[in-house]
């Protein structure tokens, strides 16, 4: 079972892997910032010429409705889009210490191998 995790291991490009976890992580703040500033209240009117309103009080009615529906809508999936881009957030920045730790055992498990087979070497003469 360890040979399995060690070849794992060994095929993973870990510089590639730790050069590139800050940019993920930063990516994922610029997304949080981006979508942060942006307020569920900033829904811009569609601009341009529109066709002659109807006068039957109930259309105006039915159209009335119909636009709160959309607007609460609006500001369900804008909440759904900040909370989501804030756990993308938290996910990237727990990658990036994974990563961190991840190297840095590896880096560990080299020198106690190492350690040990200049131990073993020792041993042998």
């Amino acid at each position: 079972m360890a040979i399995g995790w060690l070849s794992i291991l060994k095929a993973v490009p870990w510089t590639d892997v730790v050069s590139n976890a800050p940019k993920v992580a930063d990516g994922a703040k610029k997304l949080w910032e981006t979508v942060a500033r942006k307020s569920a209240g900033n829904v811009d009117a569609p601009t341009g010429s529109s066709p002659s309103l109807p006068t039957d009080a109930q259309t105006l009615v039915r159209l009335e409705a119909g636009l709160i529906a959309l607007a609460d809508q609006v500001g369900q999936l804008q909440k759904e889009m900040i909370d989501s881009s804030q756990l993308l957030k938290a996910l990237a920045e727990q990658n990036a210490q994974l990563v961190r730790r991840v190297y840095w055992l590896s880096r560990a498990l080299l020198v106690v191998g190492l350690i040990a087979v200049l131990g073993l070497l020792g041993l042998l003469r």
